[in-house]
């Protein structure tokens, strides 16, 4: 759970810095300060920590399994990865390219699965990813602005960089930083028979 959370608030830091180093993201000033900026680090914290828990149990637990002994593991991750994505259209402020990358992060979320044999790196992973832009850097989070965040940060540039309404989910600065993920997260985690 702990890697995991590292993991997450690794990936979401480094898809901002790569939309501010390209012109398209201000920090702003502080939006809370006292009482009420610990107040809602600990509800935003424990409010995603409840989406990574149900999420992750729905989309990557026992459906994951159940489905992948009938078709096999990587099918089921896609079929169940699409429906994720799927899920997110709902959402107000969500786009095509937005449920394209929970799509990603979802089969990304898979392959932790896959590689540790158990679902805590991905709850910690999604609870962090989600804390972490919602709450550190007060950005929409799959096309959903909330309230209680710690800066009054903005976006400024092309959708394609910032992700528009959706957030930096959107941004094709979060599939860059998948990709990366990925390839590091397979390095760093080999296959569970590969293990001694």
């Amino acid at each position: 759970f702990w890697q995991g959370f590292v993991w997450g608030m690794a990936m979401i830091a480094a898809i901002i810095l790569l939309i501010r180093l390209l012109g398209g993201f201000s920090f702003g000033e502080w939006a809370l300060r006292g009482p009420a900026l610990w107040g809602y680090a600990a509800l935003w914290g424990i409010v995603f920590l409840c989406v990574g828990l149900f999420e992750e149990f729905a989309f990557r637990g026992y459906t994951q399994f159940t489905l992948a002994s009938g078709v096999g593991f990587w099918p089921a991750a896609v079929t169940l990865s699409a429906a994720f994505g799927a899920l997110h259209l709902r959402n107000d402020g969500e786009g095509l390219v937005g449920a394209l990358s929970v799509f990603v992060i979802g089969m990304f979320f898979c392959l932790t699965l896959r590689r540790t044999g158990n679902l805590w790196f991905a709850v910690g992973l999604h609870a962090s990813f989600d804390w972490g832009e919602t709450f550190i850097f007060s950005v929409p989070t799959s096309g959903i602005v909330a309230p209680g965040h710690l800066l009054n940060s903005s976006f400024h540039g092309p959708d394609w960089l910032t992700g528009g309404t959706v957030g930096p989910e959107g941004s094709v600065m979060a599939f860059a930083v998948l990709a990366l993920a990925a390839a590091i997260f397979s390095r760093v985690f080999p296959p569970l028979e590969e293990k001694h």
